[in-house]
């Protein structure tokens, strides 16, 4: 949820420290096996354990171009490129998020309480 953040944040920075308009990130997730062995038949069978973030990577997909040719980035043809992030694309990316972690912390809410129902059942 940081770096959709981070692409909202940006939506519309024309110039970065590399000179060039921001460029959209996005994160790499990498599935981990519960025996770390990485077979196609485990990720087939669905012998997964976990999923992490493994890097964030830059979108390769081209700026957008807008013409305005009053604008201090605006090159000799009055374009100006701006980055590509796509709002609507973040916030649904960002919904997506949110509820894939509702959804796993009600998990753990649900297995801390049928633990402490299993403790109790030996009193």
């Amino acid at each position: 949820m940081e770096v959709i953040s981070q692409n909202i944040a940006n939506a519309n920075t024309t110039k970065t420290e590399e000179g060039g308009p921001y460029r959209r990130q996005l994160v790499h997730f990498d599935a981990m096996l519960r025996n770390q062995m990485k077979s196609a038949a485990d990720i087939s069978t669905n012998n997964l354990s976990e999923v992490r973030a493994s890097k964030i990577i830059e979108d390769s997909r081209p700026f957008r171009e807008v013409y305005q040719p009053g604008h201090p980035d605006a090159n000799e043809n009055g374009m100006v490129l701006y980055p590509n992030v796509h709002v609507h694309e973040e916030m649904a990316d960002l919904i997506s998020a949110s509820r894939a972690y509702e959804a796993n912390m009600s998990v753990i809410r649900t297995s801390r309480m049928m633990a402490m129902q299993t403790l109790h059942m030996g009193k």
